[in-house]
């Protein structure tokens, strides 16, 4: 088995009725256009999109696909798509994703993350045309000892903040439709815990890349919080092409099915600092960084993961080195700023990740 090519995604989801929950995020939506350029009949359910650039915006990505807005936390309202798309994969991205935010709004965090996955679930369990589902969680679902070696898909579930445990508790009621209702149903299961994914159009605030690219664009310094912490940093695609190979192999043989890990490889676990400095590298125009303690709440310092699971099933491996990620990152922003049709160059960027040889990055 090799990465998945762009000629096997049209093969599989050309024609398949594939629902995204979260499709006005970021990972929701570069997924979502991925899945449109393959084919298939997309629809979407999540929150307002956070506005331009964000990329469903930017790329003006509600044109090409049914996109309703709606709240996990509405049962009623999802499951009325559910009946009306009649979706036979489903694809769960919906959550409150900051780390910060959690701590500021821990319940709204776990509604969103917890019970709004129970409603996801709760939709495929009474709907009869689910065959394959995959919930999207997080690298801080894990117990962190913040030790050296990677965790693995065995090692215990206790993410430390709201977030990260509220995404935990997503991974064990996920485990619990699968085992209760899902299995006999005949419907495929999986969960995946990316590492931290950058890309372009990525607004959200506290995540490194879209700080810089907003410090940097209003020539301003950059602040981080933390530059030692040590991340898996990997470009939005890389888990993307798993979710799908997932999703797809499951869909007709089971066995397939289960946890996995996706993140880069060792050599690209860098600190935020280095991230950083790669980012002022290739936007050029002065960009430059400082260091700036706030006093914040708990943040692990050292996360890594093994992804020697995927791997092995799928024959996944990464396709760009961190370098690569981030001036791929810096290029879809420079392109918003020189005014480029943005739809374009997105698909631009997922063609040329799909159909690329090798493994070698250009830094």
């Amino acid at each position: 088995m090799a990465n998945l090519s762009f000629e096997a995604l049209k093969e599989f989801y050309q024609g398949k009725s594939v629902l995204v929950t979260g499709h006005t995020g970021f990972k929701g939506s570069w997924l979502c256009r991925i899945l449109t350029l393959a084919g298939a009949k997309v629809t979407g359910y999540a929150l307002e999109p956070p506005g331009y650039p964000a990329i469903f915006q930017a790329a003006r990505l509600e044109e090409t696909m049914d996109s309703v807005i709606g709240d996990v936390r509405n049962l009623r309202a999802l499951q009325a798509v559910f009946e009306r798309a009649r979706p036979q994969i489903v694809f769960h991205l919906a959550a409150q994703p900051i780390v910060r935010d959690s701590y500021k709004n821990p319940v709204e965090t776990y509604e969103t993350n917890v019970m709004g996955t129970v409603n996801v679930l709760e939709c495929v369990r009474l709907s009869d045309s689910v065959v394959s589902f995959l919930n999207v969680t997080t690298d801080k679902v894990y117990e962190n000892r913040e030790w050296e070696y990677g965790y693995r898909e065995s090692d215990p579930l206790d993410g430390y903040d709201p977030y990260s445990n509220s995404k935990s508790c997503s991974e064990l009621v996920t485990h619990s439709y699968e085992k209760s209702f899902l299995k006999e149903q005949g419907c495929a299961v999986s969960t995946c815990r990316a590492g931290n994914v950058i890309g372009g159009g990525d607004v959200a605030n506290d995540r490194i890349l879209p700080d810089c690219i907003r410090a940097a664009g209003n020539k301003q310094k950059i602040i981080l919080r933390n530059p030692c912490s040590t991340r898996p940093y990997q470009h939005v695609l890389e888990p993307l092409s798993l979710y799908l190979s997932i999703a797809m192999r499951q869909f007709s043989d089971r066995r397939f099915s289960g946890c996995y890990n996706v993140g880069p490889d060792d050599c690209d676990c860098v600190t935020t600092g280095e991230l950083a400095d790669l980012f002022c590298r290739f936007w050029g125009r002065g960009a430059a960084w400082e260091s700036h303690e706030d006093g914040g709440p708990h943040e692990a310092n050292f996360l890594k993961l093994d992804c020697s699971k995927a791997k092995h099933m799928f024959g996944w491996k990464p396709r760009y080195h961190v370098a690569e990620a981030v001036e791929k990152t810096v290029a879809w922003f420079l392109a918003l700023r020189e005014g480029e049709d943005m739809r374009q160059v997105t698909d631009r960027q997922i063609l040329e990740f799909f159909g690329r040889e090798g493994t070698e990055a250009h830094v």
